[in-house]
């Protein structure tokens, strides 16, 4: 399992790798096929998806898409109409297919398409900013940093569990570890690509701290649910949702920090 479970990440590294240094339509369809499969298993997960493909479905799927174009065009101007486009476009399925599905299922749908394609299409708006071909890494080293380091510093020294019910293997201990990892990660970054390391750590600490919610919420969903993983796309790892759920929210931080604390 561990060697298949690093195989895997290997390969995700240099399929991240590939896309993010291309950036512009490239990394646009990217993040949206992801975005798509990612929907798809939420929407299975919360039952939007019964058996076939629904009308509903296909309406977040149609969100995402309008959305993605939207926010490559320009984001400032058209984001929060097509997020609000979306909205109408689910709710004129539920509404002129009344009562095929249930509020909660429109409601989920919705939820998917903010949950997933909207929160992930910040790591192309991160790798659109001034130096985003620099700091779009940093979504990735404060999600997946964080992680390694709050894994090995928790089995190395963890004793008090952070979630319990959410999450039994994780520890308070493993989480400042991943926070203070993540940070040291963002400062060495720094000094590699001259940029301010200060700043950096700073931004990458701040987002290995919502990099857990991110991922105690995808577990939370998943207990809710009753199901182990979203889906067996990526060996070792599970679905998209169970390798992205911490990506999903950081990407938002990290573009926002890094307009903030870097004055772009």
């Amino acid at each position: 399992m561990f060697k298949t479970r690093l195989l895997s990440g290997i390969l995700l590294v240099c399929a991240a790798l590939l896309t993010i240094i291309s950036g512009g339509y490239v990394l646009l369809f990217t993040l949206l096929s992801i975005s798509v499969i990612g929907m798809n298993e939420l929407y299975r997960a919360m039952k939007v998806r019964e058996e076939n493909i629904s009308a509903l479905e296909i309406a977040g799927y149609m969100g995402a898409a309008l959305y993605y174009g939207a926010a490559m065009a320009d984001f400032e101007k058209f984001g929060a109409m097509a997020i609000i486009a979306a909205l109408v476009l689910i709710m004129c399925v539920y509404v002129f297919s009344y009562p095929r599905f249930t509020a909660n299922q429109m409601m989920a749908a919705y939820f998917g398409f903010i949950y997933v394609a909207v929160m992930l299409s910040f790591v192309l708006l991160t790798r659109n900013l001034p130096d985003g071909k620099f700091l779009v890494w940093l979504v990735f080293l404060c999600s997946w940093g964080c992680d390694t380091c709050a894994y090995c510093v928790g089995m190395l020294i963890g004793k008090h569990k952070m979630s319990p019910l959410l999450s039994p293997k994780k520890s308070v201990e493993g989480a400042v570890g991943g926070v203070l990892g993540a940070g040291l990660l963002g400062g060495i970054y720094a000094a590699a690509t001259g940029g301010e390391a200060a700043e950096y750590a700073l931004i990458c600490a701040a987002g290995a701290l919502i990099s857990m919610v991110g991922d105690l919420a995808a577990s939370g969903i998943k207990r809710n649910q009753g199901i182990k993983d979203y889906g067996k796309l990526i060996p070792g790892h599970g679905g998209i949702l169970d390798r992205f759920d911490s990506v999903i929210f950081t990407a938002p931080v990290i573009y926002y920090l890094a307009k903030l604390v870097l004055g772009i």
